[in-house]
């Protein structure tokens, strides 16, 4: 069980990256910086850089966020492996937390290597490119009223894990912070 885990583990971070880098690297070669195509009424394609967080929010400066995503995916990769090692912890809430992880490498990567290989900033300093769009309420005009972050596929990892933990995997995350107090006590 445990190896099964590992394995869906690394399978999900790895899928979901990869994933993610190959649709930002069609994005880029393919579409102009501001670029949108519509794909569905609901649905666009289009090529933004943002130097924040998901959905363009910032917060504190750029390499202060890369530091910090590299730190969260570190005790992300440490909260999985105390998770495997326990028996009962479930396998579905594990691929959840390889999500969440993957979503953060796959903005990491974003930050660490793009400003470098694209030749508009150092490492460290590369920003994030976002390219899905839902304006699923727009006006009479044309503008969107309702839903106007565009994102990516990582971002979407994320969101969609942490939704799914709020809902479904409430108790397994309180269990795992229950026993994490039981252990600091016991030391």
């Amino acid at each position: 069980m445990k190896r099964r885990q590992t394995i869906l583990f690394a399978s999900v971070v790895v899928l979901a990256v990869v994933l993610d880098q190959v649709l930002k690297l069609y994005i880029h070669s393919h579409f102009r910086l501001g670029e949108a195509r519509e794909i569905l009424p609901f649905f666009q394609l289009c090529y933004i850089e943002n130097d924040g967080m998901a959905f363009g929010i910032e917060w504190f400066n750029k390499i202060f966020l890369t530091l910090f995503r590299i730190v969260a995916v570190g005790l992300l990769c440490w909260y999985t492996h105390t998770l495997i090692r326990k028996r009962d912890t479930r396998t579905s809430y594990v691929a959840m937390i390889a999500l969440v992880t993957a979503g953060a490498l796959g903005n990491i990567v974003d930050c660490v290597f793009y400003g470098k290989l694209f030749g508009y900033a150092g490492w460290f300093y590369g920003r994030v490119i976002d390219m899905l769009y839902f304006p699923l309420i727009t006006n009479s005009a044309g503008e969107c009223i309702f839903f106007q972050p565009v994102f990516n596929l990582a971002d979407s990892c994320i969101t969609v894990a942490a939704i799914c933990i709020l809902i479904w995997f409430r108790k397994d995350l309180d269990m795992s912070l229950e026993q994490k107090n039981k252990d600091s006590q016991s030391k």
